[in-house]
């Protein structure tokens, strides 16, 4: 690809560093720049160094946070006792757009994966087991939901986090995995189903 200037090929290499962002789209966003106000752009950077410079983790889930501990945990509208464990942000933000889930979250930041070299110390393990031995505000823990990948990934991090959390007399759960809503059976791969079989619940008219 030819740029008319050196300072164009600079922004379209930077942006296109962006995941799901190819050179042509880099391009056009460069151009959409150029074009507005340097009032735009001067926002766009100050919030980009701001969200690099002043982002915070909360010091008890390990989510992306405003302060030392995030909104939800600080809430008395949340439940102590349930924790749901996920592998990343992006998680979080979809478990709470269902507005089903009312308790506490743990971010991981990655999971167990021994062909990348990322064992249970490089992620954030050992502080969940030490919410569990802790409790948050005066509440014990008492219920622990697995919210991960159904990957060989996840599964493995699931494994060893139920041998961890085997002796603590805390009941340990995970989502279900099942065939979604509006599907074909027909179009769904045989692990989903498999999964689904094996999993299935007593069915109600009630």
């Amino acid at each position: 690809m030819n740029f008319p200037s050196k300072l164009i090929e600079d922004a379209v290499t930077e942006i296109s560093r962006l995941p799901g962002i190819g050179k042509k789209t880099a391009l056009r966003l460069s151009l959409h720049l150029l074009k507005q106000p340097a009032s735009s752009s001067q926002s766009l950077a100050s919030a980009i160094l701001d969200l690099r410079e002043k982002t915070q983790y909360c010091k008890v889930c390990h989510n992306i946070s405003d302060a030392e501990v995030c909104a939800v945990c600080t809430s008395h509208k949340r439940d102590n006792s349930l924790i749901c464990v996920v592998e990343d942000l992006p998680d979080v933000l979809a478990i709470e757009n269902t507005s089903q889930f009312n308790g506490l979250y743990h971010v991981l930041g990655g999971v167990i994966s021994p062909m990348k070299g990322i064992g249970p110390e490089d992620v954030q393990l050992e502080s969940l087991i030490r919410r569990v031995q802790q409790p948050y505000q005066g509440v014990k823990v008492g219920e622990i939901i697995l919210a991960l990948p159904a990957t060989m990934e996840g599964d493995t991090t699931a494994f060893y986090l139920t041998r961890k959390l085997k002796d603590k007399n805390i009941k340990i759960s995970t989502i279900a995995r099942g065939i979604p809503v509006g599907s074909e059976l027909e179009f769904t791969d045989e692990v989903t189903l498999g999964r689904s079989i094996l999993t299935r619940i007593n069915y109600s008219t009630e």
